[in-house]
């Protein structure tokens, strides 16, 4: 088993940067590549980006170019960031990981970090 631990989302002012992290432990060797989900009130689940751990990356096409993913691939730690926050970036954010070349589907799954865009 793998889990995974999420931190640093919260209350964040319009305009403003997001930086979450996401640590792996456990089983880790069943681990070829970690991502972020999102998921908005009274939305499904959303694809963000996903990282291998040779640093190959995938992202949403819907958005690309808004969010970085990085990977620390020897601590199993991955990082998701962005800047110029709006109000429709509330949601829970998920790490996400998994096995194999389906990188938008994931076999272990965080708890999940509430991010809040608001003044």
């Amino acid at each position: 088993q793998v889990q995974l631990v999420e931190s640093g989302g919260g209350l964040v002012l319009p305009g403003g940067s997001l930086r979450l992290s996401c640590a792996a432990s456990g089983s880790v060797f069943n681990i070829d590549f970690m991502a972020w989900h999102r998921q908005a009130p009274g939305q499904e689940r959303e694809f963000i980006a996903a990282i291998y751990r040779n640093n190959q990356t995938f992202y949403a096409d819907s958005l690309k170019g808004q969010f970085t993913i990085s990977i620390d691939s020897r601590k199993y730690v991955v990082d998701l960031q962005k800047d110029s926050l709006r109000p429709e970036d509330t949601a829970a954010y998920f790490c996400g990981a998994g096995s194999g070349a389906v990188y938008w589907r994931t076999d272990y799954w965080g708890q999940g970090t509430q991010v809040t865009v608001s003044s």
